[in-house]
């Protein structure tokens, strides 16, 4: 016992030495890159990180730039001049949004087998369910424990009335979307139930007697009938399910198909070619959008303390899901840094702050996972495209956070099956929410009417809708590009039996960047040769 004892001291300062020693070491090898840094190593970082460090300049300055604008009182009409660069860097992106989506699912799909592409698909399901019910599982908790919207409803300015919608015809929608009859309509219109008045004849009889009003035997009444209908957008569900299913046709046709997935695969490189491109002007797009908004968006002095409690919560509830659960669940998962992961997302990410729309970042998001994260390319062009579609944590976590809200502000209590309905519709509305500006509020009717609340109050919440929709978009793009993330850990031995001729593989996208960016070919070769010990 007692050698044991005089063992312990001895153990304890061995275990010492061996921590200093090593964090000397460390810092000696620290101090020795530091010192061979030269100044091709700072280029050569610079260039590499070019788009990073323009895209965050460029959120800087528009917003010095809003707030030093605010105070001349710009007209509506100079405001939308002013914002003009950044409306066109909206439309390159939309732009490319419709043939990337087509040609990147079908290539995708094409690339796999059948039960490979199950398997995937399986995992990415189970992904988007499972983030989707803890986001608005976070959204419950917090705006219950808050409690933003206790006070006075008369600090509210009455909007506009809004739009009625009927959660039957909602969710058969969705599902009309999936199968659109005309694919070129589905292009440009997504099919959507409208509303009209129809007049019915009614004979009443009582006791055999044919009842009169007011001197007449047939009573008339008007009643809301749905009759099909359309609005303009791009129908990304119909073209999701049709891009699959003709993927897997194509990939199983062998080498008959093989004509069209090299004509989808060569449409697919031209786009992200010409992302490329379009990625040098973004930085000016982002900075007039953010700037125009902050110009454009009332005063903040007049925003009420619910209204200011409420986004605070929303807030909380994004971090929380965006910085602790999705990189939890990736460490968990893949047992590897996912803030390293994250840092390569960035340009992204701020791509979704500036646009607010998750497809029209859906080019920039291809290029930061496949050519940063290095993700292969037969899992981000599954991934992706359906992420993109149906994949909206951060909008799921609004939804339900602000149906709570809006019962708080009328004084509802809600009971616990309550709670549940919202939550269960949070989660399939967020689903139809289709992946542009401010879809969410559309989907909000859906939730409000499944519990009986107002659905006129949606216009309470619309003064600080712009700015919560820029960040739920931002939650949207980091949850889809983790799934990917782990999608394809989950999937490497599938992966890597395949024949890497019909996919890429991580070592074959390393050594052949087909959207090598414009400017940085030269930088390749200056890389490559210098010592990977002095690289920062």
């Amino acid at each position: 016992m007692v050698q044991s004892n005089g063992e312990n001291p001895q153990r304890n300062q061995r275990g010492l030495h061996q921590i200093r020693s090593t964090i000397q070491s460390r810092s000696l090898l620290a101090k020795k890159r530091v010192e061979n840094i030269t100044r091709k190593d700072v280029k050569g970082f610079f260039t590499r990180n070019a788009f990073v460090l323009f895209t965050v300049a460029a959120v800087i300055l528009g917003i010095a730039l809003g707030f030093a604008l605010r105070p001349y009182k710009l007209s509506y009409r100079e405001v939308k001049y002013f914002s003009f660069p950044g409306e066109l860097l909206m439309r390159m992106l939309q732009m490319l949004v419709l043939p990337l989506l087509v040609s990147s699912l079908i290539t995708g799909m094409a690339a796999l087998d059948g039960r490979a592409s199950g398997r995937m698909g399986m995992r990415a399901v189970i992904y988007y369910t499972t983030t989707t019910v803890i986001a608005v599982f976070i959204g419950i908790i917090l705006v219950l424990i808050i409690h933003p919207g206790k006070g006075s409803r008369d600090e509210f300015i009455k909007q506009p009335k809004i739009e009625q919608i009927n959660p039957a015809d909602a969710f058969l929608d969705l599902i009309r979307n999936m199968f659109p009859p005309n694919i070129v309509e589905a292009c440009t219109k997504q099919f959507k139930t409208q509303y009209a008045k129809r007049v019915v004849h009614v004979t009443m009889t009582v006791n055999d007697t044919i009842f009169t009003l007011n001197g007449s035997q047939v009573i008339t009444r008007e009643e809301m009938i749905p009759v099909p209908g359309s609005v303009n957008g791009v129908n990304a569900l119909g073209l999701v399910v049709f891009s699959i299913c003709f993927g897997l046709i194509i990939g199983s046709m062998r080498e008959k198909g093989q004509p069209l997935k090299d004509f989808f695969d060569c449409l697919n490189e031209v786009i992200m070619r010409l992302v490329a491109i379009i990625m040098w002007y973004a930085p000016i797009g982002i900075l007039f959008l953010i700037a125009g908004k902050i110009v454009e968006m009332d005063d903040i002095a007049d925003m009420g303390g619910q209204l200011g409690m409420y986004t605070v919560t929303v807030i909380c509830g994004l971090l929380v899901h965006a910085i602790i659960v999705l990189p939890t669940l990736y460490f968990l998962v893949t047992r590897k840094n996912p803030f390293v992961f994250i840092a390569g997302l960035l340009q992204a990410l701020i791509t979704a702050l500036g646009t607010s729309s998750s497809s029209a970042t859906l080019p920039i998001t291809f290029k930061c996972l496949e050519e940063n994260n290095k993700v292969d390319k037969r899992v981000t062009r599954f991934v992706l495209p359906v992420g993109a579609t149906i994949n909206m944590d951060g909008t799921a976590l609004y939804e339900a956070l602000a149906a709570i809200f809006i019962a708080q502000v009328n004084d509802y209590d809600l009971n616990f099956g309550q709670i549940l309905t919202i939550s269960i519709t949070a989660t399939a509305a967020s689903i139809g929410a289709a992946g542009i500006p401010q879809a969410g509020l559309v989907t909000m009717v859906i939730v409000l009417t499944s519990v009986g609340l107002p659905t006129d109050d949606i216009t309470l919440i619309i003064a600080v809708d712009w700015f919560l929709d820029r960040l739920r978009t931002t939650t949207n793009v980091l949850g889809d590009s983790i799934g990917a993330g782990i999608v394809e850990h989950l999937s490497r031995h599938e992966l890597q039996k395949k024949d890497p001729e019909l996919g890429n593989s991580v070592v074959e996208e390393a050594e052949k960047k087909p959207y090598q960016l414009i400017g940085q070919e030269n930088e390749c070769d200056t890389e490559r040769s210098v010592n990977s010990e002095t690289k920062m």
